[in-house]
């Protein structure tokens, strides 16, 4: 054997190492079958449809985020409009794309046509019909198409990172791909999602405000009615808890302002922690960032006496009265457990859904339906090509073994790269494997073809196996190229087990070209090198 050919066989068997290496590790000495089928079982990691639990599809209402940014920018216009003197009448939200400002007086048409151009530029300006002297704002569509985007990116980001922070092993969050307002959660090996759903669908949206009223309002009415009918400007109602010890846990009405000093935006961090005032209960403590604190710290040095809500998802969590200035941190308090001040934390820490969310399908998977799709899975595969093998034998004779060998390995180094990868086996990713034993065969057949053409017209054997490898790669690397973008655009475009079909089918052919061609090519020189120059070549 000449040194470069026994280079080839060393490189390949350090590749087979190296796969063995990633499948089962190194077991203890001495082992067992069944620790080197449990190191196996640990490096493969199977999708849902093999391994069993929850499949979500969750609906993000777009809708509710846009009509909130369009209420944020009335309080924003009645705000302007009280500062810089415009004198106008109503100020209401129409839908959530359009606000109606009634009764502009004449003389504050100029300054409030220029206020909305110069700080409404994501809003258009026209007359309002039937209005003699009012006008109607409508949100750019690009705004909107902007929003709802963004919305969709910001809650699948937000949903990852609390499913993530959950510690699920290999979940899948992704866009379903049939609609643009919907995502697709996949938890492995989860059974009862009933947990991840709650920590999902929370809201997690905290704000820092101040509170008009000192008092607290045992209804919704009475709040009215404390103030005419008619709540003061800048100020809307909230539930809560109430915070008075002969009171305690009974639903009171807060009077706050609209708008908050600082919100979960401004959060860096939360923690649970044993409270102090309450044993046995825990509390959230925050920091906020360094931008919210030069506003926090003032806010409260001058209204020091007063009482502060910590509103979390539009209910008042606890009021407290502002002993002295606070700078970066807080705590919220609420008779939590100690698993609920966890997971308020990990919510808080992941950031607020901008919008709620409805669930359009829920289903749970049991374990024993993926253990028979891959037990099946697994009787194909090995049927397939035991079919293959007695064709390549029969057909090929002694070179069908060379092919097998590519064959096997190719195999070694596929389940292997998903081992080492991370990469989530799916019973299409059977599939894929399935084909990529096609793709072998074919890739095989393609140089055998091309080495019988070159003996039939009378070259030598070692120069015919040369001819026909040169001739027969670039036919595979065509053939393998236009697959690969196949499999590039479902990996891309599609969902969950499209994308495992897509992984197992790239790495599969990746991995053939490299035994198709090399491996096969070696074992083919090496048998040359064996065998005299005379006899025939067994093909």
């Amino acid at each position: 054997m000449n040194s470069q050919l026994k280079w080839k066989f060393i490189f390949i068997a350090l590749v087979i190492l190296a796969c063995i290496y990633g499948l089962v590790g190194l077991p203890d000495f001495p082992t067992s079958a069944a620790a080197v089928k449990n190191n196996f079982a640990d490096r493969i990691k199977l999708g849902l449809d093999l391994k069993g639990g929850s499949h979500l599809v969750l609906q993000v209402q777009i809708e509710e985020a846009i009509g909130f940014r369009c209420d944020q920018a009335v309080d924003q216009l009645l705000k302007q409009t009280r500062d810089k003197n415009i004198v106008v009448g109503e100020t209401r939200r129409v839908d959530d794309q359009h606000i109606l400002v009634r009764d502009v007086a004449p003389a504050s048409a100029n300054s409030f046509k220029d206020l909305i151009s110069n700080q409404f530029q994501e809003w258009n300006l026209t007359p309002a019909a039937g209005e003699a002297s009012g006008y109607l704002l409508t949100m750019k569509p690009s705004v909107v198409s902007d929003m709802r985007k963004s919305v969709m990116d910001q809650s699948l980001e937000t949903i990852e990172r609390r499913i993530n922070a959950l510690g699920l092993t290999e979940p899948t969050i992704a866009f379903t791909g049939r609609s643009d307002d919907e995502i697709l959660v996949q938890l492995p090996g989860e059974g009862d999602p009933t947990r991840a759903k709650a920590v999902i669908q929370a809201g997690g949206q905290l704000e820092l405000r101040g509170v008009d009223d000192d008092q607290t309002y045992p209804s919704e009415a009475a709040a009215l009615a404390g103030h005419g009918g008619v709540l003061p400007p800048g100020t809307e109602l909230l539930p809560g808890k109430s915070d008075a010890k002969d009171q305690a846990g009974t639903q009171v009405w807060y009077l706050v302002d609209r708008l908050p000093i600082v919100t979960g935006q401004d959060l860096r961090n939360a923690s649970p922690t044993p409270s102090t005032e309450f044993p046995g209960q825990y509390q959230v403590n925050f920091s906020i960032s360094t931008a919210a604190a030069a506003r926090f710290g003032p806010f409260t040095e001058s209204h020091i006496g007063k009482r502060m809500a910590i509103v979390l998802d539009h209910q008042v969590q606890s009021a407290p009265v502002i002993k002295g200035r606070i700078e970066d941190s807080g705590l919220i308090e609420g008779n939590f457990s100690q698993d609920s001040a966890k997971d308020l934390s990990l919510v808080l820490r992941a950031g607020a859904l901008p919008a709620s969310i409805k669930y359009e399908e829920e289903r749970t998977v049991g374990p024993s339906l993926g253990a028979d799709s891959i037990r099946e899975g697994v009787r194909a595969s090995i049927g397939s090509m035991v079919v293959v093998m007695i064709f390549l034998v029969i057909y090929y004779r002694e070179s069908g073994f060379n092919a097998i060998v590519a064959l096997c390995l190719n195999l070694l180094i596929l389940i292997a790269f998903m081992a080492y990868s991370g990469a989530v086996l799916t019973l299409p990713g059977i599939a894929g494997v399935v084909l990529t034993i096609g793709m072998g065969v074919d890739s095989n057949v393609l140089v055998f073809e091309r080495i019988r053409e070159e003996l039939r017209s009378g070259k030598a054997n070692a120069s015919a196996v040369s001819v026909g490898f040169d001739r027969a790669f670039l036919t595979i690397i065509d053939t393998h190229i236009t697959t690969l973008v196949s499999a590039a655009f479902l990996f891309l475009f599609g969902t969950g087990p499209v994308k495992g079909f897509a992984v197992t089918l790239v790495i599969g052919l990746l991995a053939n070209l490299f035994t198709s061609i090399y491996v096969s090519r070696a074992i083919f020189d090496w048998h040359l090198s064996r065998m005299n120059q005379q006899a025939e070549l067994s093909i």
